[in-house]
C-alpha cells in the first residue's frame, strides 16, 4: 500500500515512516511543508496520504488545504488527518466531501501502532476513521438539540462507537451485549435521526457524521 505521510515535525515524520514501514507500507515521500505534499500528491498518487493539519509555511490548515485540493482533483483520493487538538471546523470540512476514504486522528493515538496503522488500512480502503474524542466532543454539541437529544444513554453509546467505524459485531463484543441487541439499538437511532438504515457500514458511518455536521454547523 502506497503512502504519502506530511509531518513538519522530524522526529514525528521519521518515527511514522518507520512505523508505517515496519507493517509492510511503502511510503512513497515523507514532506514537511505545503507545497511539498500538492507535489507529491499530484505526481506519485499514492493509496493514502496521511497529512498534519498545521504544515509550514502557513502553520495554519495549511496540510488540510492541500488534502482538500489533491481530493477535488483526484475525487475519493483517501486522506488521514493528523492534528494536535480537536477542530471541529475542520472535522467538517473534511466530511464534507463524501467520496473516498476520510479519517481525522489525534496525534496522541500515533503512539498506539495498532490503532494508528489500523486507522490508515481503513481509510485507504474508502472507510472512515474518526477519533473517539472527535466524535465525542460533534455528540456532545449536538446532544442538545433535539432529535439527538431524544436518544437514550445506550443509543448514544452504539452511535459513538458506530460513527468510529466500528461494525455490528464489534460493538457487541465492546458493549459486552448481542448482535440483536446493538440491531434494535441501531434501528432505534436511525428511525429518531429520519437516516435510512444501510447494510453497508462505510455509508451509515458517513450518514451518521454527515447529520452530526448539519447540527454542529448550525
Amino acid at each position: 500500500m502506497r503512502v504519502v505521510l506530511a509531518e513538519d515535525l522530524f522526529l514525528l515524520r521519521d518515527g511514522l515512516v518507520r512505523m508505517l514501514e515496519a507493517y509492510g507500507f511503502d511510503v512513497l515521500a515523507a514532506v514537511e511543508s505545503g507545497p511539498e505534499l500538492t507535489r507529491a500528491l499530484a505526481e506519485l498518487e499514492p493509496d493514502v496520504a496521511v497529512v498534519d493539519v498545521r504544515l509550514p509555511p502557513s502553520h495554519t490548515d495549511e496540510g488540510l488545504q492541500c488534502a482538500l485540493a489533491a481530493r477535488r482533483a483526484r475525487p475519493g483520493m483517501p486522506v488521514l488527518v493528523l492534528s494536535q487538538h480537536v477542530e471541529q471546523l475542520y472535522a467538517r470540512e473534511l466530511l464534507a466531501d463524501r467520496r473516498g476514504g476520510v479519517g481525522y486522528l489525534l496525534k496522541d493515538r500515533v503512539f498506539d501502532a495498532d490503532q494508528f496503522i489500523g486507522a490508515v488500512r481503513q481509510v485507504a480502503r474508502g472507510g472512515t476513521a474518526m477519533d473517539p474524542e472527535v466524535i465525542s466532543q460533534l455528540l456532545s454539541r449536538r446532544a442538545r438539540d433535539e432529535p439527538m437529544g431524544g436518544l437514550t444513554p445506550r443509543e448514544l453509546e452504539v452511535i459513538e462507537l458506530m460513527a468510529q467505524g466500528r461494525s455490528n459485531a464489534a460493538i457487541a463484543e465492546r458493549m459486552t451485549v448481542t448482535e440483536r441487541a446493538v440491531a434494535k439499538h441501531t434501528s432505534n437511532i436511525f428511525a429518531k435521526l429520519g437516516l435510512p438504515v444501510s447494510d453497508d457500514d462505510n455509508r451509515r458511518v458517513l450518514a451518521v457524521l454527515a447529520y452530526l455536521d448539519r447540527g454542529a454547523a448550525a
